[in-house]
């Protein structure tokens, strides 16, 4: 994919939440497939262990998927605050296992447009009983704090497109009722890529997810509030809003582009999170130094993944430690984390 293909993806996937469905028209018409029952579901069952039905329900996350986002704010928290339109978009998304210990999963989404385009998008991780996590503090600010009762639960990190930090929770699994339920603790995480250029009434969202795997595929429903912050400071609270995303287990759909881009540029974005994990460690504070959006480091990340194939390793680290340097700066931590 060209730079401009590149910015022209990214500029509609920032805009619109998910770019396969806006992209769609400078494509072709969406061929047919078919929703299947989620191949993964049945093996949580016959897990007897508790820790291990956990691993199962996230691994069933993984495969391809119909996925749709819907957004509705729904209790207005501030005096005269008037409802922003609902957002509904969506697209075809397949979800990768890129790493898989006892303690730890990850799993990247690529998302395919009809006619073949391909975009990574989100990252998630998963982290047994983990002792810290990242925190979103401030503008473009994230530092690591501890976890506090942290036996038998997991950890998930969301990460951006270019693999810098979003948010994280901390919850456990429920298995009592036929189906898998994680939900997370309360935590702060930045502005939504689908508001970036059209609010600027609020910063950061408090918010709890809730991820249920089905037979059908699995869900992410979120509790968010959306709020103004200086710093650690919450000065306005507006709106509360219901996100629900649906990811349904399909065939039939052609997700090859999707397998084939990241096999080519798996090497050079495993180093992409190497830099960025040497950037997140305890004691520092991690501050990206560019617009909301992140478009520098994204549009940087995007093109250097497309030419990885004809760059050796160590070019590829010298050309993500420019890049990280240029935009990000990392200080010692000074201060406790307040409690959202």
């Amino acid at each position: 994919m060209k730079t401009n293909r590149i910015v022209l993806f990214l500029a509609l996937l920032l805009s619109g939440g998910c770019a396969s469905t806006r992209y769609a028209a400078d494509a072709v018409t969406t061929p047919a497939y078919t929703e299947v029952a989620n191949p993964y579901f049945a093996n949580i069952a016959r897990q007897t262990s508790k820790s291990g039905k956990d691993r199962l329900a996230i691994l069933a996350m993984q495969g391809d998927y119909r996925v749709d986002f819907h957004f509705q704010e729904t209790v207005p928290l501030m005096a005269g605050y008037e409802f922003h339109d609902d957002k509904t978009t969506g697209g075809f998304e397949t979800v990768v296992v890129v790493e898989e210990a006892p303690e730890r999963i990850v799993l990247q989404h690529l998302l395919v447009a009809p006619g073949g385009a391909v975009i990574k998008h989100w990252r998630q991780d998963w982290y047994y009983e983990a002792s810290e996590r990242f925190e979103f503090v401030a503008d473009q600010t994230w530092e690591t704090v501890p976890v506090a009762d942290a036996e038998g639960t997991w950890t998930q990190c969301v990460f951006e497109v270019s693999d810098a930090p979003r948010y994280c929770g901390t919850g456990r699994w429920n298995h009592r009722y036929g189906v898998s339920t994680w939900t997370s603790d309360r935590s702060w995480r930045p502005l939504p890529r689908r508001e970036y250029t059209k609010r600027d009434d609020y910063n950061a969202i408090n918010a709890e997810n809730r991820h249920t795997v089905t037979p059908a595929g699995w869900t992410h429903e979120q509790d968010n509030t959306k709020v103004k912050r200086d710093a650690r400071t919450t000065s306005q609270t507006l709106v509360r809003e219901f996100g629900f995303n649906h990811y349904r287990a399909i065939q039939g759909y052609d997700f090859s582009p999707a397998q084939a881009y990241w096999t080519q540029t798996k090497g050079y974005w495993s180093l992409v999170r190497q830099a960025w994990d040497r950037r997140l460690q305890p004691g520092q504070v991690l501050r990206l130094d560019t617009n909301v959006d992140g478009m520098p480091i994204i549009i940087a990340t995007f093109d250097q993944a497309s030419k990885a194939g004809d760059m050796p390793e160590s070019a590829q680290l010298a050309a993500i430690e420019k890049t990280l340097e240029e935009h990000t700066t990392v200080a010692p931590k000074r201060s406790a984390v307040a409690t959202p």
